[in-house]
């Protein structure tokens, strides 16, 4: 499988080139998306692109909308880009593996987060308030530990390269509607305790994700990206160790190096070195095979 930086898919056209997906209008109602190897930090592109990247989130994700498919539905229909439309055959070298056909949605104009640790910017807001977007919290918490329950948080949906900013459940409801917010609640809350029960069971905590949700058909359904190490934070059981920050699968390795870094975390990044590069790669790939029990051919 080949890196995959940038697509110039001209037999489409291009509707939005994100920081690591790139989607093209196929019909009115079907949209091709394709997972590049961009890697991107603290809302910053990486100049280096990170091998098979793409093939991993795409991969995890149709794992989890799988998975998940009889609890609520999603707007995949098709990943063999062998049955893609004629007109795409010739780019499958690109396509393979990292790409999905999937049906146009309406999306709600929230990111449905849940939290089942203490991390991040979770952290940081309860060490200075005491609470979490709101949620008032026990006194004597430590970095990493687990939460008496898994928190929903929403956030605003951010344009690329600015942030997105967490809002109330008031506010939620109020911009996506009272009955999709909650009913994309109480989904976010079921499907994160099953992936995080799935997940243990195989050596991974996840410690929070980020779910997105879009109305189909006047129905909610999954989509974009589900579970995976970009949207999601991913910690090896094996001598976990809450009162720190944690070893990772995913790419806070590289917000961690970049933290290290003389940097403003603004345009321009820094240039990563090929060790780090190195090292997201495997760890991606290891959380792949965790997870699905496969290993990709690469």
């Amino acid at each position: 499988m080949q890196t995959v930086t940038t697509t110039k898919l001209t037999e489409y056209p291009l509707l939005a080139r994100g920081k690591v997906r790139d989607i093209y209008e196929i019909s009115p109602d079907t949209l091709l998306m394709v997972t590049t190897d961009r890697m991107s930090a603290f809302d910053v592109v990486m100049n280096e692109p990170i091998p098979f990247k793409g093939v991993v989130l795409n991969r995890i994700s149709l794992f989890w909308l799988n998975k998940f498919s009889g609890l609520v539905k999603n707007h995949l229909l098709e990943s063999d880009e062998r049955r893609f439309p004629e007109k795409l055959h010739v780019h499958a070298d690109i396509l393979e593996g990292r790409s999905i056909l999937v049906r146009k949605a309406a999306p709600l104009p929230v990111e449905c987060i849940v939290r089942g640790h203490i991390s991040g910017s979770g952290w940081k807001d309860y060490r200075a308030t005491g609470m979490i977007c709101g949620h008032r919290l026990p006194a004597d918490l430590k970095e990493s530990q687990a939460l008496p329950a898994p928190l929903f948080t929403p956030s605003t949906k951010a344009e690329i390269g600015t942030h997105d900013e967490n809002i109330t459940r008031e506010d939620g409801m109020r911009l996506a509607g009272k009955d999709a917010f909650l009913q994309a609640e109480k989904l976010s809350l079921e499907i994160f305790r099953e992936a995080v029960r799935y997940a243990g069971e195989r050596g991974i905590i996840i410690a929070d994700t980020k779910f997105e949700f879009g109305i189909i058909d006047g129905e909610l359904c999954l989509i974009d990206e589900v579970l995976t190490p970009d949207s999601s934070r991913f910690w090896p059981a094996e001598n976990f160790t809450p009162g720190k920050a944690q070893p990772s699968f995913d790419k806070q390795y590289l917000r961690d190096w970049l933290e290290s870094r003389d940097w403003n975390k603004m345009p321009p990044p820094p240039a990563l070195p090929e060790e780090v590069v190195r090292e997201s790669s495997r760890k991606y790939l290891e959380a792949y095979t965790l997870l699905t029990g496969e290993e990709l051919c690469v």
